[in-house]
């Protein structure tokens, strides 16, 4: 059960971290060439972006934050591995939210 445990929690945080730069890559992205960029007048001004929305980032997040209240609750350390887990998942919550930050 705690071999279980332990090997399920490492596969989720190795499956989530290889599969950011797919959703980054995923994302749509809508090229203008630069002259017609450069001669459209800016709808919106540059000091306010509007912020986007990422639903996969955003839903990758919510089931990190899920994996990481389960590690948490498991019942032993399993020596070590369950602390090291939730180590990575917090560097794995940590890169979404930068990458929430810079955008697309």
């Amino acid at each position: 059960m705690t071999k279980r445990l332990t090997i399920w929690a490492l596969g989720l945080t190795i499956l989530v971290a290889a599969s950011l730069p797919l959703v980054f890559h995923a994302q749509p992205r809508s090229p203008q060439p630069a002259a017609a960029a450069a001669a459209a007048p800016s709808p919106m001004p540059a000091a306010s972006p509007i912020p986007q929305r990422h639903p996969r980032i955003e839903a990758a997040m919510h089931h990190l934050e899920e994996a990481k209240r389960e590690l948490e609750a498991a019942p032993a350390e399993f020596h070590g591995h369950r602390a090291r887990a939730i180590e990575h998942v917090n560097q794995a919550l940590g890169e979404c939210h930068r990458a929430l930050e810079v955008g697309p």
